[in-house]
């Protein structure tokens, strides 16, 4: 009998096996080096690969959340972005922007206004200088609010500069003004629990901590439990948009003080794309909180031109996006390019089309550089992001270590002419995994301040040498690549 009970067990826990293996090679939507990496790790070590794969394996977000998204999709006015259309293009930008228009739906749109924000006398040397000032420029547009301010942040803290914000927009929302703020259930969870956010509420800011149901024990089978928001929204007035790589915290970021200041880069948008950042902060807000007499804002007339104006489209990829739509946007900026490819990003764990796109680049003639923090707040991504350096170095590119904080900023710039910036890091995580959203630009004075302030990081940067990389020692080569090889997976 016990002998039978032990078959039985062994054949139940062999088709398991088997259905997890099958599922992993048959999941749409993953790259070849995705479902290789998985299959390695269900067969190598069957028991905890299948675990492995109910944690981490799926990218849904439930069934009941993408019903939801659809639905207010389908009924929420669509920004007039087509009556806003550049009479004419660069070519290069075209391709890029229409690629774009793939992902969301958005046109690409003249008449806005970008600015970078910052102070402009700040030395690189002191980058909480930068940070703070592009803060009270924030802060500032949230006093003048009148009608509605609008938040979707990913880490929001209860120091000095989220507190401040935080009683803004509490301040804003006690003299009538209709603010909605939503925040990761992860990247934010202490301040979800935190006196700040019980007065926001009081105060009459309408509260929402997004994704908090992913890692519940019901989803594991049919989701990765590290499902994120990671975006960095904010919309005032229906009328003046933010975008980049800051969250609601201070340089100094005390969670992890020991690699500060954090560095960022914070646009301030006006015009036609304002509007489609308000479709992505309502498309998001509205399925969690149900607020649908809200569905006409993003559609809702007039919209401000300015002139001259600056050509800009945004968009928003994440688990419901169609397959590798931020990996192709990265791609197709790539090789655009064919004088100067410029990029900055704190994490880097590129799929295989970005890498073989960013190693063509110098072999095409284009100077490429690439800017990574020269000590990064996670040591698995600062494996597998060495495990690259020889592929880039023998290919031509410049690799610079920025050492005076964690930077931050997920810029890059092409030709001086067309700029991506936002939330999206160039790892696996912003690829396949969470919500970002990001803002193309073909403005030549935008993408010169742009070019400039990459150009302040480069001027105190170190670059690293072909052969010092070749000199690593075998070990530490070893551990590096390993953990490349395996970051499909992680």
């Amino acid at each position: 009998m016990d002998h039978a009970l032990s078959l039985a067990w062994a054949a139940s826990l062999f088709i398991a096996h088997l259905l997890v293996a099958l599922r992993a090679l048959t999941r749409p939507n993953r790259t070849p080096a995705s479902r290789l990496a998985w299959i390695a790790v269900i067969m190598l070590v069957p028991i905890v690969g299948m675990f492995g794969y109910f944690l981490l394996g799926e990218t849904s977000i439930g069934h009941a959340r993408i019903a939801r998204l659809r639905k207010t999709e389908a009924n929420m006015g669509r920004p007039p972005d087509v009556d806003f259309r550049p009479q004419a293009a660069d070519p290069k930008a075209a391709s890029l922007f229409d690629l774009a228009h793939s992902i969301n739906g958005f046109h690409v749109t003249d008449g806005n206004r970008i600015t970078l924000l910052g102070d402009p006398d700040a030395p690189v040397t002191e980058p909480r200088r930068n940070s703070l000032a592009a803060i009270d420029t924030l802060v500032g547009d949230i006093e003048q609010a009148r009608e509605s301010v609008h938040i979707a942040v990913y880490i929001w803290l209860e120091d000095d500069v989220g507190c401040r914000l935080a009683s803004a927009v509490a301040t804003a929302a006690r003299r009538g003004v209709q603010c909605r703020v939503m925040v990761d259930s992860l990247g934010s969870r202490a301040f979800v629990d935190s006196p700040t956010w019980k007065q926001m509420q009081a105060a009459g800011v309408r509260l929402h901590s997004t994704l908090n149901d992913i890692s519940r024990l019901r989803h594991m089978a049919f989701s990765r439990v590290d499902l994120r928001d990671h975006r960095k929204i904010v919309v005032i007035d229906n009328r003046i948009s933010y975008c980049g790589s800051q969250n609601f915290a201070s340089p100094d970021f005390r969670v992890k003080p020991r690699f500060a200041p954090w560095i960022d880069l914070l646009t301030r948008c006006e015009g036609p794309i304002a509007r489609q950042t308000q479709y992505l902060f309502l498309s998001g807000w509205i399925p969690e909180d149900g607020e649908e007499d809200l569905e006409h804002l993003p559609a809702r007339l007039p919209i401000e031109r300015f002139e001259p104006g600056c050509v800009a489209q945004v968009f928003e990829t994440g688990p419901t996006s169609k397959g590798n739509s931020m990996s192709d946007m990265f791609v197709a900026c790539m090789y655009a390019a064919r004088k100067e490819l410029v990029i900055t990003t704190p994490y880097f764990v590129p799929d295989e089309s970005i890498l073989r796109a960013l190693c063509a680049a110098p072999r095409r003639g284009v100077k490429t550089t690439i800017i990574f923090p020269a000590r990064n707040d996670s040591w698995l991504v600062d494996a597998a992001c060495h495990s690259t350096y020889l592929d880039l170095l023998q290919s031509g590119v410049s690799v610079q270590e920025f050492p005076l904080g964690l930077l931050h900023t997920k810029s890059m710039t092409i030709d001086g002419e067309i700029a991506l910036v936002g939330s999206a890091n160039i790892d696996r995580r912003s690829l396949e995994l969470n919500y970002e959203n990001n803002l193309l630009i073909a403005d030549r004075q935008t993408v010169a301040a742009i070019r400039q302030r990459q150009a302040d990081y480069l001027a105190v940067c170190q670059p690293v040498a072909l052969d010092a990389a070749k000199a690593w020692p075998f070990h530490r080569r070893l551990g590096q690549n390993i953990v490349g090889m395996m970051s499909p997976v992680l």
